[in-house]
């Protein structure tokens, strides 16, 4: 009997979510004895169905982070049920995007620019919202990645500062890719000195308690740099 093309997708998507879902719970037993109790897990969950995303629920994970809108809205409509997940954006918010990440989200972590953070402020006003936000900072030179570069971003805190439907309370650091590992715990370690420069420039409202940094490969650089946040997917869910 001839297997049509869409029955054998459909096996083929069920046989990769069985393989991840079986290899999750060894990876994050590893992860967890490597991240100390105050640093909050993400699993980026991104380009992983939403079997995925459940599997990792039932380990207990609880923090979740997408990129693209559109994949994350349905994923949380598919989850629905899982009341107590929290979702956190980590891409590029393009600017007819951004009222679904405000309606969306808990954690928005790509704030890259003033005029982001105004529009975001705007509509979290509109919908009566107050996510919570870490500006994505590029503290390397870098231009694949988006993000206030330090003069940029000390030049535009007053602006920051005023905003009310934002809680503005971190930074978010992506290094360059192909880093050293003494190159990665040194930028890593000017996150931190930044975010300290930034709490002593007397803000009112912004507050850099957060430091959103690390990912599957650097994330114990991170952390032993003061990270509070690590963003972890391939290390958890497998290569994609």
């Amino acid at each position: 009997m001839a297997i049509s093309e869409a029955s054998f997708s459909q096996e083929s998507a069920a046989d990769l979510s069985a393989n991840l879902s079986a290899n999750l719970s060894g990876r994050l037993s590893k992860i967890r004895a490597l991240i100390p109790p105050p640093v909050r897990l993400i699993a980026v969950s991104k380009t992983f169905p939403g079997s995925i995303v459940r599997a990792a629920y039932a380990e207990g994970i609880r923090d979740f982070a997408e990129n693209k809108v559109q994949e994350a809205l349905s994923k949380q409509a598919d989850l629905s049920d899982l009341t107590d997940v929290t979702w956190h954006f980590i891409g590029h918010i393009q600017s007819n995007k951004s009222r679904k990440v405000v309606e969306n989200f808990n954690w928005i972590h790509s704030v890259d620019s003033l005029k982001l953070a105004n529009r975001l402020d705007r509509q979290a006003a509109e919908l009566n919202r107050c996510p919570n936000c870490c500006l994505q900072v590029k503290l390397l030179v870098d231009p694949n990645k988006d993000g206030f570069d330090v003069d940029e971003l000390m030049a535009a805190l007053p602006a920051l500062d005023q905003l009310e439907h934002l809680n503005i309370c971190g930074l978010m650091v992506i290094l360059p890719y192909g880093l050293s590992p003494s190159a990665s715990a040194a930028g890593f370690a000017k996150a931190q000195d930044l975010a300290k420069r930034i709490n002593q420039s007397g803000m009112i409202r912004a507050k850099m308690t957060e430091l959103s940094m690390g990912m599957s490969g650097d994330f114990e650089a991170a952390i032993a740099a003061g990270a509070t946040m690590v963003r972890i997917g391939s290390g958890l869910f497998g290569s994609r």
